[in-house]
């Protein structure tokens, strides 16, 4: 019934900071990028892989629940070739990430780091 995801989508809340840290920082491209006059925010379209990523730009969106976590999407996970060496790339560009652990299930490294909204983000092998 369903072939893959086709996009995921993010609110973030600062266009400069969002757009800066999953273009520059994080090196996705973007696809298209509209203003939505109506709603006075932006929708940026980012290439990740053969998926999406939805951007949207809300100034006064409500903060994201984290602690103690709610219902609905937890984080979204990327996968890399190399753990260590995608946390040194991060770190490098000054973003932060937590201890790299090994996943109780596969094995395999996995870490988490933040966007500029507090949105969890994943690594994992």
């Amino acid at each position: 019934m369903f072939d893959t995801i086709h996009h995921i989508a993010i609110i973030g809340s600062d266009y400069e900071k969002s757009k800066h840290f999953y273009v520059d920082l994080l090196g996705f491209k973007v696809i298209r990028e509209n203003y939505r006059k109506e709603r006075d925010d932006y929708k940026i379209d980012l290439a990740c892989g053969s998926q999406e990523i939805e951007l949207f730009i809300i100034k006064n969106a409500p903060a994201r629940v984290n602690y103690p976590e709610a219902l609905g999407l937890r984080h979204l996970a990327f996968e890399v070739k190399s753990v260590d060496d995608t946390v040194k790339e991060l770190n490098a560009k000054g973003i932060a990430t937590e201890p790299v652990r090994l996943d109780d299930y596969t094995g395999k490294k996995m870490t988490f780091f933040h966007d500029p909204d507090n949105l969890p983000l994943e690594i994992h092998e």
